[in-house]
């Protein structure tokens, strides 16, 4: 049984000492003035701006897991790092109402190329912007300090 259908069905406790654990691509593309953009989507339920992410896919590794995700929410392929690049912590709302911290292991995705047609097509809205306007977006200061890392690591000054 998942953690998250442990804890719908009561036999998890939601109030952990531990966060869930939970895999996310930040996935970036370098503009023609070599500076990141990243790939912003909203989450199906309270609209919010992230970055595609969900929990770990049995059987898969979690970068390659991360890497599904980016597919499943946001239709991008590309290169996923193995390393993760960070971490940060949101509440997760579930479907029942209770919010739980959840502990995000973020991958890099360099994205090769977008689809128009995914398996979440619809319900959620993307976004291309900038690394300083995602963290403007953003309401996790941990995802904010992700995007900061990513901006000093292809800056040109």
């Amino acid at each position: 049984m998942s953690v998250l259908a442990r804890l719908l069905s009561g036999s998890l406790a939601p109030h952990r000492k531990r966060p869930l654990q939970q895999v996310g691509g930040l996935c970036f593309r370098i503009n023609d003035a070599g500076e990141p953009d990243v790939l912003l989507i909203t989450t199906r339920e309270t609209k919010r701006w992230t970055i595609p992410k969900g929990w770990p896919i049995a059987g898969l590794s979690q970068h390659k897991s991360a890497k599904q995700e980016a597919w499943e929410e946001a239709g991008v392929k590309g290169k996923v790092r193995i390393k993760p690049f960070g971490s940060f912590i949101y509440d997760k709302v579930l479907p029942n109402g209770d919010a739980v911290p959840a502990d995000v292991q973020v991958h890099l995705i360099k994205v090769r190329e977008t689809r128009s047609i995914f398996p979440e097509r619809g319900q959620r809205e993307l976004a291309w912007v900038s690394a300083s306007e995602a963290s403007r977006r953003v309401g996790e200061p941990g995802l904010k300090k992700l995007f900061a890392k990513l901006a000093r690591r292809y800056s040109t000054v």
